[in-house]
């Protein structure tokens, strides 16, 4: 198998070589990253950044003959489970960020305008995060108490704890694909493993419960609990063993060329880029042989 996972290895190194940095929809508005940059953070944030078309890809390169590949290897389902981001993939947010930073703050005294709450955030977000290696611990309060009162200029209390718990509520967040369940429920029945990893706070889990599709996924690996951020592989290979799976044996869907895609190969993983090589969850299970 070792010689199996190193020959498939080199056959994505070939067919799916990174170009260029993709700045996507992840839940919340994220900076735009420098190309070919491994080493800035980067998470989940609350507002539409829209993505680029990538001009190579799977839709160009090595589709029929990776997947032609893959079926030689593992039979006719190439992948035994699949691995999916939240925010920006699975789940996206309902209103813009700075819209409903804006609405909640009026009461509180917030004057800025949905541009500057905007250009601020982003600012904030791209600073480094001092308190601790990880930006989401625990309920991750401290992370985004800094981050609203840096994109608000408010520091009452009661307005982050407004903001932060509506972020908790069906209301806040939409599924992406509306074929999700359908979709989900084809490839369990198939044999086929489901989870969720994401960058995220302890919230993430009431959300999913609130969005009635937390029971669709076998597990959930978040990086609070995790203690591992995506890019780092620590996170996908924790994913993989409350599977009860190899890493080479699984494919992750997600939005961030960086943290989901790079990151999910650095563990041994397959990976697609959620808009850019599939555009829904039923084209992931036609990808990986299931019927739906």
């Amino acid at each position: 198998m070792a010689t199996t996972r190193t020959e498939l290895r080199r056959f994505l190194n070939w067919t799916l070589r990174p170009g260029f940095i993709v700045s996507g929809f992840n839940g919340c508005t994220r900076p735009p990253a420098p190309r070919f940059s491994r080493n800035l953070s980067s998470s989940s944030s609350a507002a539409a950044v829209a993505p680029q078309r990538e001009p190579m890809g799977f839709e160009s390169v090595g589709l029929k003959e990776y997947l032609d590949y893959r079926r030689s290897l593992y039979g006719e389902i190439t992948h035994k489970a699949v691995l999916v981001d939240a925010a920006g993939t699975l789940l996206a947010p309902s209103q813009p960020m700075a819209q409903i930073y804006r609405e909640i703050g009026e009461k509180y005294g917030v004057q800025y305008s949905e541009a500057e709450i905007l250009n601020r955030y982003r600012r904030a977000y791209a600073e480094p995060w001092g308190k601790s290696r990880l930006r989401y611990v625990n309920d991750g309060r401290p992370f985004w108490q800094y981050i609203v009162s840096s994109s608000t200029g408010c520091s009452d209390s009661q307005y982050f704890e407004e903001v932060y718990n509506y972020y908790t509520t069906n209301e806040a967040w939409h599924l992406c694909d509306p074929e999700a369940e359908k979709v989900f429920g084809a490839l369990r029945k198939a044999g086929v493993k489901l989870a969720v990893v994401s960058n995220f706070d302890t919230r993430l889990r009431p959300l999913l419960r609130a969005l009635n599709c937390e029971h669709w996924f076998d597990a959930v690996a978040v990086s609070a609990e995790v203690e591992a951020e995506k890019p780092n592989p620590t996170i996908f290979v924790k994913a993989c063993e409350l599977l009860g799976i190899k890493p080479e044996e699984a494919v992750h869907v997600g939005d961030d060329r960086r943290n989901d895609v790079w990151g999910a190969r650095d563990a041994g993983c397959d990976a697609w880029l959620w808009g850019s090589d599939v555009h829904s969850f039923k084209e992931v299970a036609q990808r990986i042989g299931v019927k739906v």
